[in-house]
């Protein structure tokens, strides 16, 4: 007799393909795919009111993704309306009314709801009705979202700010889900929970991270948990990949990708690779200076074979060996595999990263969250955002990590510009004026480095009062690379730029 008279409050389930039916503007749409899978509309009424109620759809097979955005009406007479969901095995969790969207996968999920497989078949979305009065007809819509193959990933539904400019963060960090430890209240070394982590990089002022943990993305549903509480910190996927013959960082995705190298070559790596790099995930090489040996197992890089374009960073400064060296020009960094893959040819984006294992490191030390920081020039703050960002190249390293200082290398030449990242095209004898932009600095040193080599002639001395520099350049009618650094008065690096490219005319 009960289920009798929920049919017949008209339960309606309308499942159509397309986003025609329901309003694109009820769900942050964009943050999971455009056009829903499947639009789910119904009715509830004052009939329904302490029951539960089941809205099936169908997934096909070979899902690795699912979103769920829930709308109901009624709220001015307090109607409320709770939400669950069921897979065809099992139970999958319940948030009840604390919130209007749920995210799937076998990696992470929602919290209140389990990560695991997505297996095909009738799944159902359990609405429970604590509260509708009398007379009131509340209409439901549930937009299903799902992704089939893997992809970029991001744990907000949309940019936490959406203007254009630099932004800056750390991209190199490990939490308890690996090696990273801090105190407990006992002064005991415990592995440090992902919370402790934000709060450092908050306090730091960052606008970014990713938490690279060694191997594994099992740090993904802590942050998908915690990101609307740092809802001014945009909280990166990524993970370590950490092999016998050299480590990379890679950003974006939180699939398995194989680390399990046998060999020290790019055939093995290609693993992984290739995989991240179809996915939309971005590769960057950590550390590549720094010995492998004992005190640092399989650090440094000694993957041979490594093809044109098949990373699209290199971290240049890395906070642990800053912290080892005392200098972030040190021959342990990562300037020289840079160097010789800007060299042949690749446009390759220098950064930094703390490799922070400790959220308790003062943050005025080497290897504290934000030092070195990367600061990328974005035009929205999002994990697309970001990656797009990366690829540009209009980004610079602040090796001490402040909040203020700016580096920018732009240059003409006729009708041509170009700022870092982008390529001008000279014959032989064109001139090219390039200008040095620095902000937060009061005063030290500025100068071009042309495919490796700094120019003496063309050092600038620069002060608070006169923050640009003028350079002319005269091209040999040939390929080269062309970057800028500050150092401070004892000749200290401070902010590292990232090349405009000259090409042949």
């Amino acid at each position: 007799m009960a289920s009798g008279r929920v049919l017949s409050f008209i339960l309606l389930l309308l499942l159509s393909i397309g986003a025609a039916a329901a309003p694109a503007a009820a769900f942050p749409a964009a943050a999971v795919g455009a056009i829903p899978y499947r639009t789910l509309k119904g009715m509830v009424t004052a009939a329904d009111n302490h029951r539960y109620l089941s809205v099936p759809f169908d997934l096909p097979g070979g899902v690795v993704r699912l979103t769920v955005h829930f709308s109901y009406g009624g709220k001015d007479r307090h109607t409320a309306v709770d939400m669950g969901l069921f897979d065809p095995q099992r139970f999958r969790g319940w948030s009840g009314g604390a919130r209007d969207h749920l995210t799937l996968s076998a990696e992470e999920a929602t919290p209140g709801y389990l990560a695991g497989p997505l297996p095909a078949g009738r799944w159902r979305l359990l609405l429970g009705v604590p509260n509708i009065r009398p007379g009131t007809r509340a209409p439901f819509t549930a937009q299903v979202f799902i992704k089939r193959k893997p992809g970029v990933t991001s744990f907000s539904d949309g940019p936490l700010n959406n203007d254009p400019g630099w932004y800056r963060g750390d991209l190199h960090m490990h939490s308890g889900n690996s090696d990273g430890k801090c105190a407990a209240q006992s002064g005991k070394r415990v592995a440090c929970r992902v919370y402790r982590t934000l709060e450092a990089a908050a306090a730091r002022g960052l606008d970014f991270i990713a938490i690279t943990d060694h191997n594994t993305t099992a740090q993904a549903e802590e942050l998908r948990a915690l990101q609307p509480a740092f809802d001014r910190l945009l909280l990166v996927p990524g993970r370590e990949i950490t092999t016998f013959f050299g480590h990379a960082n890679v950003f974006g995705l939180i699939d398995f990708l194989d680390f399990r190298m046998s060999e020290p070559t790019y055939a093995e790596a290609a693993k992984w690779m290739t995989t991240a790099k179809r996915e939309g995930g971005l590769v960057s090489i950590n550390h590549a200076g720094v010995p492998s040996g004992e005190q640092c197992m399989g650090c440094g890089w000694n993957v041979s074979g490594l093809p044109p374009h098949a990373v699209s960073a290199v971290e240049v400064v890395n906070g642990g060996t800053l912290a080892v060296t005392g200098r972030a020009d040190n021959p342990a960094q990562g300037f020289a595999l840079w160097e010789r893959l800007l060299d042949r040819g690749d446009h390759v984006t220098g950064i930094g990263g703390s490799d922070n294992h400790d959220a308790d490191i003062s943050p005025d030390k080497p290897a504290a969250i934000g030092t070195p920081t990367t600061v990328v020039y974005m035009r929205e703050l999002s994990v697309d955002g970001l990656l797009d960002g990366l690829r540009s190249g209009r980004v610079f390293i602040d090796v001490d990590g402040t909040r203020d200082r700016l580096l920018e290398l732009s240059a003409q030449a006729g009708e041509q510009h170009a700022v870092m990242g982008q390529t001008l095209q000279l014959r032989r004898d064109d001139a090219a004026r390039f200008i040095v932009t620095v902000k937060g600095v009061a005063s030290g040193t500025a100068q071009l480095v042309v495919d490796g080599r700094s120019i003496p002639a063309d050092r600038i001395t620069f002060d608070a009062g006169h923050p640009t520099a003028p350079i002319i350049w005269r091209s040999d009618g040939k390929a080269h690379w062309i970057r800028a650094d500050v150092r401070d008065d004892h000749g200290r690096l401070l902010l590292i730029g990232n090349p405009i490219y000259v090409v042949a005319g």
